[in-house]
Formats: structure tokens, sequence, C-alpha cells
């Protein structure tokens, strides 16, 4: 409103006229006086006159106030009725606070009224002498004047501060009890609720308990770096990682055994695998974990746990021998040794690899675990704990085979191995070949694999029946010689046509099957006709051409461009997997025909039925005329074959059985 401040008679008005509204007696009355505290008129008679009244006084002085008027004002004891404010907003939070315990019972739950030291301060005008000068004063003679010193004042502005106590109410915060698990964050939501900010792999759980779990079954070995080059605050932040992880998803009914190696110069393994039978050991043993800070020995270490970290011993008695064998390996450091061979000896071992790093270990990861697609890379040590579910999948596919790994398949890869490759780059074909393989189940029942290389001719590494595991297979591969001559990509998918995809070389009836073409775009000028012939008989045509090639041509050989894969270089062969293997078992997952290509022998003629078909022999006998009738014999119909011809193998038999019922479902 403005004007002058007359607190006196405020006081007096109130004195008057009482309170507008007041109810009875017993009601205590307060009275909250906010000022400045510098009043024109005299407050003392007034002040004691209201107190008189067995009023409760609040003084509470705004700014820079007058203390010694305030002090007048309030009740005792002044350290209780006396408050400061910096502004209205301030003023009102501590008349909540003191107001709470002396008057007014509204006060939360377990909410108190604590002190606590502060100081109150006030700015005053003071008078101070800024020294002596000469002036000009009045003489008692006429017309004349007497110089003489004069002492001169200035008027400052002093910031006077007070100590005092000052009062605040403290209640309990929600998050005292630390509600939140697994690293989430606690956020009070007003005196008595909260909500926890969960981290990325910890579920939608109000708490963020676990709720991801290893549900598939694998032997676990994690191989973390303790060297000089990942740093002490390096080496913690992979233990509260393992920590955090094994927390999220290692419950007390997981399938799965766990281990942790440390290495630098040497190798130790303090958490033998499957040891620890609850969550609660394994955490300690994990905490006991001690940074050792030698030098990055990384492939000695693969080597080392390849031979030793999966040993049956009496402590692994439990264990089963056949669960898949997983290494996530934790470094954050360029290794002082050679990896590659290390790794490969190590996925002899049908040991998969991960690895696990910062974004500038992307390359030695790649070259440790053999496929980019196991490798997980992080961008700052918070995203690192975002990576919690995608090594979970990554584990399980492995453990839990999913999609293609599961669905029955007939595969052949023809490689090139002209000059026009090269040597080098031919290794990168092989290793590329390698890889793939690792995202397949290799026995009779679900996925066989044949591979072919070329040059002017087409030479069979091994058939789609020599090899029943994965190690075998891999093995096959690493023996696979560079041929160098020209290239005749035809000539190659002729060989597959006629001499891989055949039932003789172990094609299966009713198996979805798929041909790999890896090549550099030479010699693909005769593929296009041959490509349509394995079309025309259900055989996919897979291109995959690295570098600069016509791109008319390699389309008449895919037949599609959902088939045709074009990469720049062979160095960035690697990044393509994942996409060569998802379309790969889009085929493996799409409907079979019985007789494409055809099951039956020596020109005999496939005859589709419902959910079933038979072979129709001229000159031939048997289910797939696979025996000539002797010369005097007339040809008998494979129901009427004798006893002998009609003893298939017990595992044909299954074979044939599942096709059938493959074929019904379709």
């Amino acid at each position: 409103r403005g004007g002058s401040t007359e607190t006196g008679r405020a006081l007096k008005y109130i004195l008057h006229k009482g309170f507008p509204g007041g109810r009875n007696s017993s009601v205590p009355e307060v009275l909250i006086i906010i000022s400045d505290g510098k009043s024109q008129g005299s407050t003392a008679v007034p002040a004691m006159q209201v107190k008189e009244r067995h009023i409760t006084v609040f003084a509470v002085g705004i700014k820079f106030p007058k203390w010694e008027e305030l002090h007048v004002l309030a009740s005792e004891p002044p350290e209780r009725h006396l408050l400061f404010a910096g502004d209205a907003d301030d003023a009102a939070n501590g008349l909540y606070s003191t107001l709470s315990d002396p008057v007014c019972t509204a006060t939360a739950p377990g909410c108190k009224v604590e002190s606590h030291p502060c100081e109150r301060r006030t700015l005053e005008t003071v008078k101070e002498l800024a020294g002596n000068y000469v002036c000009w004063k009045g003489s008692k003679q006429p017309n004349a004047v007497q110089a003489s010193l004069c002492p001169f004042v200035r008027w400052k502005r002093v910031l006077i501060k007070h100590p005092s106590r000052c009062f605040r109410t403290v209640c309990p915060d929600p998050c005292d009890s630390q509600p939140c698990q697994n690293g989430g964050t606690c956020v009070p939501e007003g005196l008595d609720r909260y909500h926890c900010l969960c981290v990325l792999g910890y579920g939608a759980d109000v708490h963020c308990a676990a709720k991801l779990s290893l549900e598939c079954g694998v032997d676990l070995l994690f191989l973390m770096d303790s060297s000089a080059g990942v740093t002490l605050e390096g080496f913690l932040r992979f233990k509260a990682f393992l920590k955090r992880f094994l927390q999220a998803m290692v419950g007390q009914d997981s399938p799965v055994s766990v281990g942790v190696a440390q290495y630098d110069d040497d190798v130790k393994i303090p958490i033998e695998l499957g040891r620890h039978k609850d969550t609660f050991s394994l955490m300690k043993s994990i905490d006991a974990l001690n940074f050792s800070g030698g030098r990055t020995l990384t492939g000695r270490a693969l080597q080392y746990i390849a031979q030793h970290g999966f040993r049956s011993t009496p402590v692994f008695a439990d264990v089963q021998d056949d669960l898949p064998r997983v290494v996530v390996l934790l470094t954050d450091s360029k290794s002082q040794d050679s990896v590659a061979e290390a790794a490969k000896y190590a996925m002899d071992q049908n040991l998969f690899l991960i690895g696990v790093g910062s974004s500038f270990m992307r390359a030695e990861l790649t070259t440790v675990t053999g496929n980019p697609q196991q490798t997980i890379v992080y961008s700052d040590p918070q995203d690192l704990f975002n990576r919690i579910p995608e090594l979970q999948r990554k584990i399980c596919s492995v453990g839990s085979p999913e999609g293609c790994q599961a669905q029955s398949l007939d595969l052949a890869f023809a490689v090139d191995a002209s000059s026009g490759v090269g040597l080098e780059n031919f290794l990168r074909l092989r290793r590329f070949v390698r890889s793939s393989c690792l995202h397949f189940v290799i026995n009779r029942d679900v996925t066989q694999i044949a591979l072919v290389i070329y040059g002017s001719k087409a030479h069979t590494v091994f058939a789609l029946d020599t090899h029943t595991s994965n190690s075998a297979v891999l093995q096959a591969i690493d023996q696979v010689p560079f041929l160098g001559d020209s290239a005749s990509a035809g000539s190659a998918l002729l060989h597959v046509y006629s001499d891989v995809m055949t039932v003789q070389k172990g094609a299966r009836p009713g198996v979805n099957k798929v041909v790999v073409l890896l090549t550099n775009g030479g010699g693909v000028q005769d593929a296009a006709a041959p490509a349509q012939q394995l079309r025309h008989n259900g055989i996919l045509v897979f291109v995959v051409v690295i570098g600069d090639a016509e791109r008319d041509t390699l389309l008449r050989v895919a037949g599609s461009p959902n088939y045709l894969v074009h990469v720049s270089s062979y160095e960035d062969l690697q990044y393509y997997q994942g996409l060569i293997i998802e379309r790969i078992c889009e085929e493996a997952r799409s409907p079979v025909n019985l007789c494409k290509p055809n099951p039956c022998m020596n020109q005999g003629v496939c005859i589709l039925g419902p959910g079933s078909y038979r072979c129709e022999c001229h000159g031939w006998e048997g289910p797939h005329c696979e025996t000539r009738v002797l010369r005097g014999d007339s040809p008998r119909s494979p129901a009427l074959a004798p006893r002998s011809h009609m003893q298939w193998s017990p595992r044909a038999l299954q074979h044939f059985s599942r096709a059938l019922q493959h074929s019904k479902r379709q």
C-alpha cells in the first residue's frame, strides 16, 4: 500500500478490534508480524500490551530488518519467535517449520522441529568521519571571513551479521529406507510416497527387482581384465557390472553354472565354474577379487581358459558336460600379445566367445569372437550397464537355440578361390564361412552344411552328410586350400545342383535348401542358368558379392534383390553376417515342397501326394529308385519291393517321417 511503517499503530488496532472472526478463548491466538523492523513510531508499549493478552507474537524480519525492534515485538523466548527471511517465500517456509511444534498440531506424522546454527543480517546506515577539511566561517569583523578546519562525515550502509539459531521442520524421507534395488534411484513424492527410476535391464518392477533371467542352460565363465591398461577404475567398473548382471540374471533355480577368471601376466580362476549355488555367496566372492595391474596378455588368457576353465573336476561333479560353454571377455585394454590364434584355439574347443569393451576395442574384440554380432561395445561407463539385456540375449542364443538354429536346413557355401580374389581375401572369406557356421546347430537332425570352392572348376571340400558336429565342420574349414586360377561361378552352381544337393550326398527330403555364393563378381556371366535350375528345384540361391560388380548380371543369378547382398570391401564383410544369417533363417522357416529337389534317384519321377510323396521308377526300384532291376525281373512298385530293399536305417526313417509331418503342417 505504500506509506510509512507504523507498527505501533497496527498493534493498537489489533488490541482494539481483536481478531476478526475469532473463536472463544480456548483457541490459541497467534499474531505474525512481517516487517523490515523500522517503525516510525514507538512499539514497546503496544507490544507489551499484546503479550499481556496472551497472544503469541512471531516477528519476521524481511531482507535487512532492525533486530532491536523485532526483539521487542517477539514473544519469549525470542529464538523461537524471531524469524528472518530473505523474501516472502522464505518467510512462509520458516513460519511453517516454527509454528508446527509450539502451536499447530497438523505436523505430518514422524516430522519434528529441530534447531540449527544460522546468522541473521541487518543493513544499518552509520555515520563515518571522512576527515577534516578547510572550510570558511563567518568572522566578527564586517566584510571578512575566517578559514578553519571542519570535520566532514559520510553515511555508509553496513551489513551486520548476528549469530543465532534457526528452526526447521524435518520429516523422514520416504527414500531413507533405500527401497530401490539394483542401482535404481529413489525419487520422493511428498512426505510418504516415492517412485524408483530403474537402470536398463531391471524391468518395470516398482522396486527395480530383477525381472530378466538366464533361463537358458549354459556353462558361463567371465574372463575379466585386471591389467594395468584397464586401470583400477576400469576393473572396479567391470566388477560392478558383473555383480549387477548376475544379480539380475542368476536366481536360485537358474540352470546356469557361473565362474569368474581374471588375468594380466597370469591367469587366475578365483571363482571356479559351478562352485557357488546361491547369489549371496557369489557376490561375496566377486567382492573379494583384487586388482593386480600387470601386462595385458589377452591371448594367453584365452588359451589358458580353453585348456583349464571348463575342466571336469570333483568341484564340477553336478555340472552337465553337454551344456554349451560360453566365455564372456571383459576388457578395456589392447592386448600385448596375439589374440587371433588363441581365439581360434578356444573356438576349436567348442567355446562360444562374447567380447565386451569400450568402442575403441571393437576391432580387437571382433578378432577374438570372430563375429561382430558377438561383440558388445559401450560408449561411456553408464552405457556399459545398459548392455545387460543385450548380453543376456547373446548368451542365451547359444544355450537355447531359437529361430534358425532350431530349424532343419541343408546349407551349402560356394566360395570363390580364384586368383581374382587373392590369397589374403580368400582367407577372409574362409573366416566368414567359419564364423557363420557358429550360428547353426550342426547335426543330422537340424542343420547340415556343405562347402564347395571353385576356380575354373568346382571342388567339394565336404558334403552335407560328411560332418555331424560344429567342431568337425570348423576344423575342416581351416584346411580349405586356395586354388588361384580363373573363376567360373556357373560351374560351381552346376556342381552344387548335381553333386551336392542330392539325396545320394546327404540332402534330406522335406528340408529347405540354401546355397550361399561368395564371389567378387568375376566369372558370374555363366551362372544365371544354373542358378535358375537350382531355384526351379526348390533351392534358394543367395549371392554375396564383394567389391564392384555388374548388378544386372548378379540380379539374374540371385533371382531377386532380396537375395543379393553387395559388400564394399572384404574387411566389411563381417558386418553383413547378421543380415545374411537372418535371410537364410527366413528361408529355413518357409513351407517346403517334398518333391523339390527331386528325392528320386536314377531319373525317377516324384509324385506328390497329400502330405507325402512316392517315386515312380523306370528300370529301378526301392523307395527312391535306388536299386537296379536285374535282367529278367520286372520293375516293382515301392510298396512291393523286396524286404531287403525296404529296410531303411532308423535315421533315414526318422528323417522321412519328419519330412512327411512337416509337409502336413504346411
